[in-house]
């Protein structure tokens, strides 16, 4: 879906751990991000049902398992997505996600938008007008 320069962009969070959520929220919004957070595959997949959102920080394992074919959903939709996981990028994953951005937790905020930004214009092709933090 093409974006004007102008929107601001939406991250959808998929992460089952509440703080880690709240936290990555949290950051994103103060940086200019609208953010919609969910803890499962199914909440995940009815939220994309009638909302789009510009990229996706994906949990590689949620309680209700691992993200392997929401990733899927994810490129069908157009939807870029980044891998924030405690699994190590090479660990039993996927060969499809390979070249998908992995970061691995935990990691600085800084970082997290660094990735964020670069995928978001870099995929996308938005040039967000967020601001850069530091904690």
């Amino acid at each position: 879906m093409n974006r004007e320069q102008t929107h601001q962009p939406c991250c959808l969070v998929i992460e089952d751990q509440a703080l880690i959520a709240m936290s990555i929220e949290t950051y994103l919004e103060e940086a200019g991000i609208a953010v919609k957070t969910v803890n499962s595959v199914a909440e995940a997949r009815a939220w994309l049902e009638t909302h789009m959102a510009d990229i996706a920080i994906v949990d590689f394992m949620l309680k209700d398992g691992p993200t392997t074919e929401l990733s899927d959903d994810l490129n069908r939709r157009g939807i870029p997505f980044i891998i924030y996981s405690g699994y190590p990028p090479r660990q039993g994953v996927p060969t499809e996600l390979l070249g998908v951005p992995w970061l691995e937790k935990p990691t600085s905020r800084d970082d997290l938008l660094k990735v964020v930004l670069k995928t978001l214009m870099t995929v996308s092709g938005l040039m967000p007008s967020v601001q850069t933090l530091h904690s």
